[in-house]
């Protein structure tokens, strides 16, 4: 099937992973949501995580995550999948992510109402 935008999915390398793009795309309280959310029920589509914005900002969110290599966007017909990039985050920079995790309990919860793919 046909990717659902003209231009590909930018996705950096494990070697070209920065821990200030990172530290940076985390800073966000929404984006520090998404992660956790995909942490606790990686496979999410985009449309799941509809709250009280709009859905241009919402997909800004997911752009400046995916390109910081925070996470990993795929589409699967007219949704967009999104997965921690866990495993190769830990192969950079390792227990990055699960401190990450550990820090953002109690400054911000998962969402629990979300579409799977």
């Amino acid at each position: 099937m046909a990717s659902r935008t003209s231009s590909p999915l930018v996705h950096p390398d494990v070697e070209d992973l920065d821990l200030f793009k990172i530290m940076s795309a985390l800073t966000d309280e929404l984006r520090l949501t998404i992660v956790v959310t995909l942490a606790a029920s990686p496979g999410l589509a985009c449309s799941g995580f509809n709250r009280d914005v709009t859905a241009s900002v919402l997909t800004r969110h997911f752009r400046v995550l995916r390109e910081a290599g925070v996470i990993r966007q795929r589409d699967v017909g007219t949704r967009r999948i999104n997965t921690l990039r866990k495993e190769e985050l830990d192969q950079r920079f390792p227990g990055l992510i699960d401190l990450v995790l550990k820090e953002s309990v109690g400054r911000v919860e998962p969402y629990t109402d979300c579409d799977s793919a």
